[in-house]
């Protein structure tokens, strides 16, 4: 490496931190910023860090669950009539419906998403893992399926006492149609078993494989969740099983699923006539870039809407499908008269959306021509580019950048969207500083990692404006290319040997070739800032984010440096 290519090289990365770490016997683990826990107490404090409220909420979930269960498992009276005909099964039934009950009032919060928008930027913050949200909503809506499963088998089981004791033994016909008439022919039966077939068609399109193959199998068998409420409400209205003493079929204790679902179903209900509201604000497209690498940039004018730095958006396009929203990163600042979103072509909605809004993408079988770099699609001629709605915006976990002191953003591809947003943000900030936008953000570190080198292209201008603007040396860029095509990195390394400037980016940092040094890379933050709350911010592939969740915990201490985790989630 030349003097040059020293001289470039950012801060975190320059021999001499790189030495002065390696010397204090940071990367054997002895340093004193990178000291491991020893007791029980700094362990603890330690954990408490990432992982500590985490598993706290999901402990407490779960006692919550056997507490419920146990509840209505022992509490029998006036229901001795009802034990004595059904056997054990009838309170394994009665309890996992009561449990299902529990869990039907909380499946709707986490999709309620200005409401999780506000509690965000409260004192809850830091105790519920609002970032996720749909995580919980996904394990809520297994714990449906799974005591589903237990009351359909613990009500099948009922069944057969109730046939056994219609006819004597002798009478085996009998018994058979006494079993199939409670079973599919009373209301309790049609009602439950029209629940269980919904219930099936919305799990098997909401697995992940499925979902991602064909998103609009998901989203309309989804919105089965009307069918689906509908018959609960009227499953326990028919009062089959009655208890001891009179009333027996008092309208407080029969049919009481809506007070359950009520509270987040009403929110739902809310938010969904506010997406509806909003879809009807005056919108239009102002521009539409084409970038390398299949990424179209859409540029919208929309009245009456306030954003923050890293939040995200749903978008609607009527033309391709008018009940399909999908999430978006906003990769525009909120000091901009416009919102902005970096889209991936790599689905049926996105490549039709880029369609209808006049992009010449390249048929299937060939590739896009990397020679050309972005392109803004001049407007149709005899055609008006299509109306597009938007909801949001909403809050994510990159939204918490500027309470920290040092944030470490982190981007794989077009996950890197969140962070334009926040580094466009920052230059303003440095450019045109005003009284009202004071941050404890005193330290930036950006990493972008691509296959592809035309994927920089994405946002080469603003890093190159924030590199020329940046004179203290707040935000530190450091680019990586993983691409495994040798030539073309042979003609790299030809371009970049004694430049001042970048051969891949143009900047003045250097683009590392290869994967980045998690290990090295969190034990040099540790060392330049001890005893400060680093927040790490992530959007990409999950194998990526698993390794910086696990970094974030290996080098975090309880006296010291304490790497935050957060991850973006739609």
């Amino acid at each position: 490496m030349n003097e040059s290519e020293k001289y470039r090289l950012q801060g975190l990365m320059r021999p001499a931190s790189i030495l002065s770490v390696a010397s204090s016997g940071e990367f054997g683990g002895s340093s004193s910023a990178g000291k491991q826990p020893t007791t029980r107490w700094e362990r603890w404090k330690v954990y408490m860090i990432n992982e500590g409220s985490r598993r706290i909420f999901v402990c407490v979930w779960v006692f919550l669950h056997a507490v419920i269960y146990c509840f209505g498992f022992l509490n029998v009276n006036n229901l001795n009539n009802a034990r004595h005909t059904f056997h054990i099964t009838y309170p394994i039934a009665r309890s996992a419906a009561l449990v299902l009950h529990f869990d039907v009032a909380f499946l709707m919060f986490p999709v309620c998403r200005n409401f999780i928008s506000i509690l965000r930027r409260g004192p809850l913050n830091g105790v519920i893992p609002f970032e996720k949200n749909i995580t919980f909503h996904i394990a809520v809506a297994w714990s449906i399926v799974f005591f589903t499963v237990v009351h359909v088998v613990a009500h099948i089981f009922n069944a057969v006492w109730l046939a056994l004791l219609s006819a004597p033994a002798s009478d085996p016909k009998t018994r058979f149609l006494t079993f199939w008439a409670v079973s599919f022919v009373t209301g309790p039966g049609i009602t439950g078993w029209i629940m269980n077939f919904v219930l099936g068609i919305m799990v098997w399109f909401a697995m992940e494989k499925r979902r991602r193959a064909n998103f609009e199998r998901f989203w309309y068998s989804h919105h089965l969740f009307i069918v689906f409420f509908v018959n609960w409400q009227l499953h326990g209205m028919f009062c089959m099983i009655k208890p001891d003493r009179p009333p027996y079929c008092d309208p407080r204790q029969v049919g009481v699923f809506w007070k359950y679902w009520i509270w987040g179903g009403a929110i739902y209900i809310y938010e969904r006539i506010l997406r509806e509201v909003r879809a009807r604000h005056r919108t239009y497209i102002s521009k539409v870039i084409l970038h390398p690498s299949k990424v179209v940039e859409i540029q919208i004018k929309k009245e009456k809407t306030t954003t923050r730095a890293g939040q995200y958006i749903f978008l609607n396009c009527p033309e391709v499908s008018y009940w399909q929203w999908h999430p978006f990163t906003l990769t525009s600042a909120p000091e901009e008269d416009y919102i902005s979103v970096h889209i991936r072509i790599v689905g049926d909605f996105t490549e039709a959306l880029a369609r209808a809004l006049g992009c010449q993408l390249p048929t299937k079988g060939e590739k896009q021509s990397k020679d050309v770099g972005a392109q803004v699609v001049p407007p149709p001629l005899n055609k008006v580019l299509p109306r597009v709605m938007v909801d949001g915006p909403f809050g994510s976990a990159s939204e918490d950048v500027f309470k920290f002191e040092v944030s470490i953003l982190c981007g794989a591809g077009i996950g890197v969207t969140p962070f334009a947003s926040i580094l466009k943000s920052i230059w303003y900030r440095l450019n045109f500083p005003e009284k009202g936008k004071r941050t404890r953000l005193q330290k930036v570190y950006f990493f972008w990692i691509c296959r592809d080198y035309d994927s920089f292209e994405w946002f080469q201008s603003l890093l190159s404006a924030i590199e020329e603007q940046d004179l203290e040396q707040r935000i530190e860029i450091h680019t990586y290319l993983t691409a495994k095509k040798e030539d073309d990195i042979n003609n790299i390394y030809a371009q970049d040997v004694g430049a001042e400037r970048d051969a891949v980016t143009n900047l003045r940092a250097p683009t590392h070739y290869g994967r980045p040094n998690w290990s090295k890379i969190f034990q040099s933050i540790a060392k330049k800032h001890p005893a400060t709350e680093a927040g790490v911010f992530f959007c990409g592939p999950k194998a990526l984010g698993h390794t910086l969740h696990l970094k974030c915990n290996e080098n975090s201490t309880a006296d010291g440096v304490k790497f935050i985790w957060g991850k973006e989630n739609f």
